[in-house]
């Protein structure tokens, strides 16, 4: 079994035939639309984004695997409060503020890549990226909401 892996940075949801990976897929005689589709689906979600991809290909089959890579979760939450950067003094001026359904989408897209057992201690943790961002959470301060999601408050959400 003859494999080739193809490391490339791609916009998510927007790889297309072109460079980076129709070059590279080209020579190997596979289905490049249907390797592209596949990208594009499981990347799709970080729409606007560049996104690390590994690509194992074998080329005698044409079968093919794809892992996606996520970008940090700090700069989701960046992205999901629209600025640029985080607060320099976090414990006194604020950069942003996201709301409990973002850090919950955050969560959702760096699934894999958190400790928590399920849905609700993973979007803690997203949260807690956001303490020493300076980023409130439901224009609240993040570890606040944390107690509030501990306390059931936010139970609807989830």
């Amino acid at each position: 079994m003859a494999t080739e892996t193809i490391e490339a940075l791609i916009d998510g949801g927007e790889a297309s035939a072109g460079p980076p990976l129709g070059p590279e897929l080209g020579p190997l005689g596979v289905d490049i639309m249907k390797i592209v589709n596949a990208i594009n689906e499981k990347t799709g979600k970080f729409e606007g984004m560049k996104v690390p991809i590994k690509l194992t290909v074998d080329t005698e089959s044409g079968d093919f695997e794809i892992e996606v890579g996520t970008p940090p979760t700090s700069a989701l939450v960046l992205e999901k409060a629209g600025i640029e950067k985080g607060s320099g003094n976090p414990k006194t001026s604020k950069a942003g503020n996201i709301t409990i359904k973002q850090a919950k989408e955050v969560a959702e897209m760096k699934e894999d890549d958190l400790l928590g057992k399920n849905l609700k201690q993973k979007t803690k943790e997203v949260i807690g990226t956001c303490v020493s961002m300076g980023i409130t959470v439901d224009e609240k301060e993040p570890r606040e909401v944390q107690k509030l999601i501990d306390e059931g408050d936010y139970d609807s959400a989830f």
